[in-house]
């Protein structure tokens, strides 16, 4: 079923009993319109049951990652746009897009929109978003249309291809795509593999369909923009994609995200993903950019330029897509070009354990007994050899008889290698020695969930697999793999096409390790000298570099700070602050005073990290911020009175903890930082008492008084310097509570005037105004941890101002989106939401439109 719509019918306000009405402003900012479509999202992300968006691979879009999608398209001056959307859910792409164009100052006249969606329930939600985006494009004088196709995308694009209808005059090619497609695994003999295969795709995973469909119904030079797993990168499994899809796009940029669980946060997404922009073009360009951030709302992007040809090699049978986001990591692929050899060249291969538990199931057995041999599971592995046995719950043993047969490998020595790594582990690629002699039996098992190298069947030499563990376990083989690898799997065909060392250098390598397996410092060493005979001090060792930035984050571990504050840009910062070079002694770390745009620059000089220019903002509100407030550093050391938004601030290490941080790696270290940690505490309270000093300066009635600070105080800022002149204009402040004083601002005399007796006892909003324009008395809650205007605070605060003859207008306020998230399901109806991050945006919950909206579109 198609359904056309008609740009000027009137939105569709959702029948579901927590969906929300925004279709009452009458003119829209592109801010806003990408605010309410945000809270579409966030509505129907808490009504979608979790099983249901994993079975359709619906993962909603975030309002931040559809922004920067939308920032990276580049011809939006056409006469003409016609943009598709193949998964549209509830329109989060295609309204960033539209955002996006309204915002040109030579703007198109005509822009049409075609969006697929077969989910009704997102439909309602689509059919609001495409009526707002309407309104913004009748705000800059863009006659806009649109289509929600409620037809399966594939289907509908394999028919239109078969039967020739795309230069049709039925069917538009389109000028732009923006996606976000479904992640799905898909049967090989299901008939969605059928279709796909139908138009010369043969792939596992419904979003490269989605992809490689895309791409097909593009205009020559149209522009596509999508948002997906990484995976297809690599692998034989998306080989046939890679070639499609290359050979009729040309890729142009590439944005990469540090940390796996940012661009999808709200949906515990595990799979890296990335965000490509390219161009339907057979032609590729000289160059493409790499950008990285560790999510879509950090300002602070690093860029790097690679050449076409060094992201997709000429002579690459495989089509693979080799991503290097930096200089650091361009040395480590020039690094890995020194070893030449592949396993088929040193007489190896790699395999895949034959023991599937669950079919071998009647075989196993918990301890070994009579006519068992060992099985070998991931948990075995420790230290760079196999503990056996383990006390775990897997099974130890496996049956040895006719039935098993093919399933046991002669006990000889072997490497073993995980197939699966954590989300987060440190390591991706784990080798282990499998030493024979400490098994007494003639066969032995791996469990599925291994790989193992093995000679034609059989062992290798001890020496061999040692040194063979050695190289694999190296930072030099993690970093690459990390590189092009977009998923947290070791599969052997990801072994296979690694280079490695000669057959003289693993077993020079082999010789060096003895029972006690190497650390990864001592790995590293032995790489460096052995293999790459370059010296450890050299300045452009990536090794050095990859490793001092881990070991960065490592004292910041240590140090307490959570997660979120242990991203590499933190431990960059702490290198600067600290004048540490990547092959610098941790004796050498010095306490300079420094600005921040001299830390960028250090990044840049020493650890081959460019950054954006503009970002020095987010370089200060994150890295500094935090260890300011950890007392980690102080602030103008040299002139404690230069205020700190001055240009000339400088910020140095906190003499206790640069001694501390020079004991770093030696024997010192342990005791040290536990003695720091208990010391710290009184000087983090000392910042916090001296920050507090200031308080919070806000202007009532032409006098600045100051909050307290901390607490919901930051939040009753923003409503009075930002809430109160936006939407009360001229409103007379009668009330305002802080933190540490209740009636911090009362107005007694505007409170009798209004026939206002207020019950001291009583809860008072935050905020009270009189806005006197309308004669309407607005209640405002400043919602940090608790208090949002639910049913029942709704009805206290009618009770609370009865006496007044007034009307009354409710609004409860955030600071975030992420904030307000959590209480939108309790929000009273008949009530405003303001979120601070958004400041020109109001919500109305239910009816047409609310008094201050009405007021905003009567300004208007």
């Amino acid at each position: 079923m198609t359904a056309i719509v008609p740009s000027s019918s009137r939105a569709l306000v959702a029948s579901h009993n927590s969906a929300l009405s925004f279709t009452s402003l009458a003119e829209i900012s592109s801010g806003n319109l990408l605010a309410q479509v945000d809270l579409h999202r966030i509505v129907a992300s808490l009504k979608l049951r979790q099983d249901k968006k994993a079975s359709m691979g619906q993962f909603l879009t975030p309002a931040s990652v559809a922004q920067l999608m939308a920032e990276m398209f580049n011809r939006l001056d056409l006469p003409e746009i016609s943009l598709l959307d193949a998964g549209a859910g509830i329109g989060s792409l295609l309204a960033a897009f539209v955002a996006k164009v309204c915002q040109q100052p030579q703007h198109t006249s005509s822009l049409r929109v075609v969006a697929y969606e077969i989910d009704p329930f997102l439909i309602g939600y689509l059919h609001q978003t495409l009526e707002l985006c309407n309104k913004e494009c009748q705000r800059v004088d863009i006659s806009f249309n649109y289509e929600i196709r409620e037809t399966d995308f594939i289907e509908d694009t394999v028919k239109l291809l078969q039967v020739g209808l795309l230069n049709s005059a039925n069917t538009t090619e389109f000028t732009h795509a923006i996606l976000n497609p479904p992640y799905l695994k898909i049967n090989a003999n299901s008939k969605m593999r059928e279709l796909l295969r139908s138009i010369g795709l043969e792939t596992s995973n419904l979003y490269t369909g989605f992809m490689a469909a895309t791409a097909q119904l593009l205009k020559p030079r149209g522009e596509f923009v999508a948002i997906t797993p990484r995976s297809f990168c690599n692998g034989p499994y998306f080989r046939d994609f890679r070639k499609m899809f290359l050979e009729m796009m040309a890729l142009q940029q590439v944005h990469l995200f540090e940390s796996r669980q940012e661009a999808f946060s709200d949906d515990d997404i595990l799979q890296e993903t990335i965000i490509i922009q390219a161009t339907k073009q057979r032609q590729k360009s000289s160059n493409v950019i790499i950008n990285t951030s560790s999510g879509a709302n950090d300002d602070l992007i690093m860029s790097h330029s690679v050449p076409y040809t060094a992201l997709v090699k000429p002579d690459d049978l495989e089509q693979f897509i080799h991503i290097i986001p930096d200089n650091i990591s361009q040395q480590i692929v020039q690094r890995m070009e020194l070893l030449t050899c592949t396993l088929k060249d040193l007489g190896l291969t790699v395999s895949t354990g034959r023991v599937v538990d669950f079919r071998a199931k009647e075989y196993l057995m918990t301890n070994l007994e009579n006519n068992t041999v060992p099985l070998i599971y991931p948990v075995n592995l420790s230290n760079g050899y196999v503990e056996y046995p383990k006390i775990t719950k897997k099974p130890q043993g496996i049956v040895s008889v006719n039935e098993t047969a093919n399933l046991l490998i002669p006990n000889e020595h072997y490497v073993l290698c995980k197939r699966f790594s954590s989300k987060e582990e440190k390591r991706r690629v784990v080798a282990v020695v499998y030493d024979a002699n400490q098994f007494n039996y003639a066969y032995v098992g791996f469990e599925n969930h291994l790989n193992y190298f093995h000679k034609d069947g059989r062992g290798l030499s001890l020496t061999l697999a040692r040194g063979l563990a050695v190289y694999l376990n190296s930072t030099l083989v993690d970093a690459f793999f990390r590189l092009f690898n977009g998923h947290t799997q070791v599969n052997a065909t990801d072994l296979r096409k690694l280079k490695y060392p000669n057959l003289e250098q693993l077993l020079s390598l082999g010789t060096e390790i003895k029972e006690q397996f190497p650390s990864l410092q001592e790995i590293d060493e032995l790489i460096e000298n052995q293999l790459l005979s370059m010296s450890n001090q050299s300045e452009n060792n990536p090794i050095a570099t990859k490793s001092r930035i881990d070991e960065a984050r490592q004292i910041l571990t240590q140090l307490g700070f959570p997660g979120t504050q242990r991203s590499p840009q933190l431990a960059l910062t702490l290198l600067a602050l600290l004048d540490l070079k990547p092959t610098d002694s941790w004796q050498l770390a010095d306490s300079p005073s420094i600005g921040i745009k001299p830390m960028m620059d250090f990044m840049t000089q020493h650890y081959g990290k460019t950054y954006k220019p503009n970002t020095r903002e987010s370089v200060r509100d994150g890295a500094v911020h935090s260890f300011l407030d950890a007392a980690l550093i102080v602030v103008n050391p040299d002139d404690p009175s230069r205020p700190t938004t001055s240009r000339n601030t400088v910020y140095q290490i906190e003499n206790s903890a640069l001694e501390l941080l020079r004991t770093y790696g030696t024997d010192k270290w342990e005791k040290s930082i536990g003695s720091y940690l208990i010391s710290a505490e009184p000087r983090k309270k000392h910042y916090v008492q001296k920050r507090e000093i200031s308080g919070i300066s806000i202007v009532i009635n032409e006098k600045i008084k100051t909050l307290s600070p901390g607490g919901q105080n930051i939040l009753i800022e923003k409503i009075i310097k930002d809430f109160v002149p936006r939407f009360t204009p001229s409103g007379k402040l009668i009330y305002v509570g802080d933190t540490a004083k209740k009636f911090f601002h009362f107005d007694k005399a505007a409170f009798v005037d209004l026939g206002v007796n207020i019950d001291f006892h009583g809860k008072i909003p935050d905020v009270i105004i009189h806005f006197t324009t309308h004669n309407w008395l607005v209640l405002i809650e400043a919602v940090t941890s608790q208090g949002a205007i639910n049913p029942k605070r709704k009805e206290e605060l009618e009770v609370l101002f009865r006496g007044v003859q007034i009307p009354l207008v409710m609004v409860t306020t955030f600071l975030s989106r992420k904030a307000m998230k959590k209480y939108l399901p309790e929000i009273a109806w008949e009530t405003d939401v303001w979120v601070a991050e958004d400041l020109t945006h109001l919500i109305h919950f239910n009816g047409e439109y609310s008094k201050l909206q009405a007021y905003q579109i009567e300004k208007k």
